[in-house]
């Protein structure tokens, strides 16, 4: 009986119990990963609302020379790289908070990780294109 109350397991503090149960390594860089495209993506996303309304109605010509520009193809791009890097990382939050079996949530992990590199590699391909070729 003595032994019992001496177990390893009553004596741990609450550090050694919680150990092993989770990395507590790549919180913190997902954590800053995600508010640094957040910051990136607000005056992005103006600029790019704001030239869209401006090229309204304007002939397909003159969108094409806007986006030829090399200042403007490369905050298209950085919007392209932002926005699907900041979607990759906060859906991967909700994976992980609401899929609670490992193996579907590592599946459906990769699953979306996999679309969302696809998806934003064919808009940077429609960007370079635009600003190449026309």
């Amino acid at each position: 009986m003595a032994d019992k109350a001496a177990s390893p397991v009553i004596m741990r503090s609450m550090l050694g119990q919680v150990r092993g149960l989770g990395s507590a390594k790549a919180g913190t860089a997902h954590w800053w990963a995600q508010r640094m495209t957040a910051v990136a993506l607000v005056p992005l996303t103006l600029w790019f609302v704001c030239a869209v309304i401006r090229l309204a109605g304007l002939p397909r010509a003159a969108v094409v020379d806007w986006a030829a520009s090399p200042l403007t193809a490369t905050l298209l791009v950085a919007l392209v790289l932002a926005t699907f890097h900041h979607l990759q990382l906060g859906l991967q939050v909700v994976m992980e908070d609401y899929i609670h079996r490992d193996r579907p949530r590592m599946l459906w992990l990769l699953v979306m990780k996999a679309a969302a590199a696809l998806l934003g590699l064919a808009a940077l391909i429609a960007v370079l294109k635009l600003a190449f070729t026309g």
